[in-house]
């Protein structure tokens, strides 16, 4: 990994791509929807401060466990603008998902251990599967099919 001197406060593309392991059409990405930064050269050239770094290493980190590009935009925009975000900040951040990943564990889990038996199946039943109506939380909100969006009614040929 190539090492860039502490006296250099910026790094183009290349290098913030070299140092994260993210291509730079995902730098570009990234930047597009607001999870990072950079300002531009008199020659146009983007320029990324050195907390970009943590920034992208989050970023990719939130992606693997599954969490929505805007949810990880909502968490950086809390981050400090003036600083180098701190081992405090990621782990302020880091704490209020908790509780959604706990929750998709669980989630997976039910999906991993009712798989096999929806494989063959292909009821889906509202009613009764555990993998479409995990405890029956469509029994308590109201009757019906809770595959039509709400509000439309069904057609004839459908009721």
């Amino acid at each position: 990994m190539p090492q860039i001197p502490e006296t250099i406060h910026e790094l183009t593309v290349g290098q913030l791509s070299a140092r994260s392991g993210a291509a730079v059409s995902a730098l570009h990405f990234y930047e597009s929807k607001g999870l990072i930064s950079s300002r531009r050269t008199s020659g146009n050239q983007r320029r990324y401060s050195r907390d970009a770094l943590r920034r992208v290493a989050f970023v990719r980190a939130a992606q693997r466990v599954g969490i929505p590009l805007a949810t990880i935009r909502k968490a950086l925009a809390e981050l400090p603008e003036e600083r180098t975000p701190d081992r405090e900040d990621w782990a302020r951040l880091s704490e209020a998902w908790r509780t959604e990943l706990d929750e998709r564990i669980q989630q997976l889990g039910r999906l991993r251990d009712h798989l096999t038996d929806c494989i063959g199946c292909g009821c889906l039943s509202l009613e009764t599967c555990v993998l479409s109506n995990p405890d029956d939380i469509f029994g308590d909100r109201m009757t019906g099919s809770r595959l039509l969006p709400e509000g439309r009614k069904p057609r004839r040929s459908e009721a």
